[in-house]
């Protein structure tokens, strides 16, 4: 199991909510539980549904998808120890003890595509 990231919400969402929110944002969801996000001819994982939206990302493309998907919920992405992801000025953030690290610009990361992280 990977680092996970929650989009967590004010207030809980239904999975049939879900589907409907998700979906004007370009995502779709997979079975009962796996939303994807197309990039070229396929489309690929992006989170899964556990009572909640859950993301172990491997690219950074994967992160972006999260940030927009998180948006689209009217939602916070928070990683495992507390950090908040967001989208300020067309770049993707990392905040954590009071401190804003860019991670690189939302529209570059996802053209990148969903190629994995390399040890």
């Amino acid at each position: 199991m990977g680092y996970e990231l929650r989009v967590v919400r004010e207030s809980p969402i239904a999975l049939a909510d879900l589907a409907k929110a998700i979906e004007p944002a370009g995502f779709e969801l997979r079975g009962s539980e796996e939303i994807v996000a197309r990039h070229g001819d396929g489309a690929h994982a992006v989170g899964a549904w556990r009572g909640q939206v859950v993301g172990e990302p491997g690219s950074d493309w994967q992160v972006a998808q999260l940030v927009r998907l998180s948006a689209a919920l009217g939602a916070r992405l928070v990683g495992e120890d507390g950090e908040v992801y967001a989208l300020r000025d067309g770049a993707v953030e990392v905040l954590a003890e009071g401190l804003a690290t860019e991670l690189g610009r939302l529209d570059e990361m996802l053209r990148a595509g969903p190629a994995a992280w390399t040890p």
